[in-house]
């Protein structure tokens, strides 16, 4: 079955690259050559079949970066084996501004701060806990935040777990690229990801009304391999609007 066109809006296009507001709860690619699952890989392939031989990786053609299945938001995608090597690039100096809006758990005692704390993985999760038991090779991770809204909504509880707590809306600024770093960041520093499944917690339930990770990739800066200097922003998905306007109003 083909993706429908209305799930994924192209945000920019050039010859060399696409820019595209990825919904919730789509893969950015296969997890393995079996996985038949719908993707914006598969879109991509669908829409653009020369694609299929840019890039390192057969399972991610195109694919530069990614975003988690449950994150929506801007996804550069590559269209051309120069603009993959000069896209990559890019990331890895660090050349690339990303700005996601996530809403975690409780209100921030500092409404600015950066973590500085480096990412291992221990099975399949990424952890901030890379001595112990087992040594875990780390990798360096960075992510500046900052407080734009502080929701108090009225407190219950179900079967010992909080229904609704405190929230704290950020303005999220990775400077580095790990995977899940800003779930596992957010986590690190006791204000998980509302409806983080994995990295969340057991006690704090997903408020029903929600039922999805809310993390937004809103914002992309950078130069465009034409020389053009590219700022991108895609608005909240109408969902997380949505349970942003009834947080005002309890």
């Amino acid at each position: 079955m083909g993706i429908e066109k209305s799930k994924i809006s192209i945000t920019y296009e050039d010859s060399a690259l696409l820019v595209i507001n990825k919904p919730s709860g789509l893969l950015t690619h296969p997890k393995n050559l079996k996985d038949q699952s719908e993707s914006v890989v598969s879109w991509l392939i669908q829409k653009y079949p020369q694609i299929k031989g840019v890039g390192e990786d057969k399972l991610r053609p195109g694919i530069v970066h990614r975003l988690d299945k449950e994150t929506s938001g801007l996804l550069v995608i590559a269209k051309t084996q120069a603009a993959f090597d000069y896209l990559k690039k890019l990331f890895q100096e660090r050349k690339i501004s990303k700005v996601y809006l996530a809403l975690v758990y409780g209100h921030l005692k500092n409404r600015t701060g950066i973590i500085e704390a480096p990412l291992g993985k221990l099975g399949t999760h990424q952890t901030t806990r890379t001595h112990g038991k087992r040594e875990l090779k780390e990798k360096e991770a960075i992510t500046e935040y900052k407080v734009a809204d502080y929701y108090s909504p009225r407190k219950a509880s179900q079967r010992g777990r909080l229904l609704t707590t405190n929230y704290s809306l950020l303005e999220v600024h990775p400077l580095t690229g790990r995977t899940n770093q800003i779930r596992v960041h957010l986590k690190s520093i006791g204000h998980p990801v509302v409806c983080d499944g994995i990295y969340g917690g057991r006690r704090l339930l997903c408020p029903p009304q929600l039922g999805r990770l809310f993390l937004h990739a809103q914002k992309l800066s950078f130069t465009a391999p034409s020389g053009q200097a590219l700022t991108l922003e895609a608005d909240l998905p109408e969902d997380l609007t949505d349970f942003l306007e009834n947080l005002k109003r309890q």
